[in-house]
C-alpha cells in the first residue's frame, strides 16, 4: 500500500500523506474505504505512531479522510475542497516549486513537458482502471 523511502528528501509523514492522496486520487482507495489504525499502519511501515498520526491528521484536515468515532478513519467522499481562487493560487505555487526544483537539472523544456504529460496520463489510466472495477 504505502512504501517509505529512506533516500527520499521528504519527511516520512509527507511520504505517507502523498501516497494516500495519490491512491485516493487514482481510485485505488475509494470513498468509504477504512484505513488501518495509526498503530497498525505504524507497525506495517515500521515507523513511529506519531508520524502516522501526523499524516492522518493532515489528511483529515484537508478533507481527504473522515473520522468516524469508534469506527476509525475512512476515505471521504469527493467534494470541492477549495474555492477557484485558492485552487489557482495552489496550482501557481506548485508549478513554481516544480520549476525551482528542475531548473538546475539541465532538461530541455519540451522534454519536461513530455514527462509531465506522460505521468499525468498514467494517473488518468489508473483512475480509469479503478473506475472500471466498480
Amino acid at each position: 500500500m504505502i512504501q517509505i523511502s529512506t533516500g527520499d528528501s521528504r519527511p516520512i509523514f509527507r511520504q505517507i500523506v502523498d501516497s494516500i492522496r495519490l491512491q485516493i486520487a487514482t481510485g485505488e482507495l475509494e470513498p468509504g474505504t477504512k484505513l488501518p489504525s495509526v498503530r497498525g499502519l505504524a507497525m506495517q511501515l515500521t515507523v513511529n505512531t506519531n508520524t502516522v498520526a501526523k499524516a492522518y491528521n493532515e489528511l483529515t484536515a484537508q478533507g481527504w479522510l473522515e473520522s468516524r468515532p469508534g469506527l476509525g478513519l475512512f476515505v471521504s467522499k469527493p467534494r470541492k475542497l477549495f474555492s477557484d481562487r485558492e485552487r489557482e493560487r495552489r496550482l501557481n505555487e506548485a508549478v513554481q516549486q516544480f520549476i525551482n526544483q528542475v531548473i538546475g537539472l539541465d532538461y530541455d523544456p519540451d522534454e519536461l513537458l513530455q514527462r509531465l504529460e506522460r505521468d499525468l496520463r498514467a494517473l488518468d489510466i489508473r483512475s480509469a482502471r479503478s473506475a472500471g472495477n466498480e
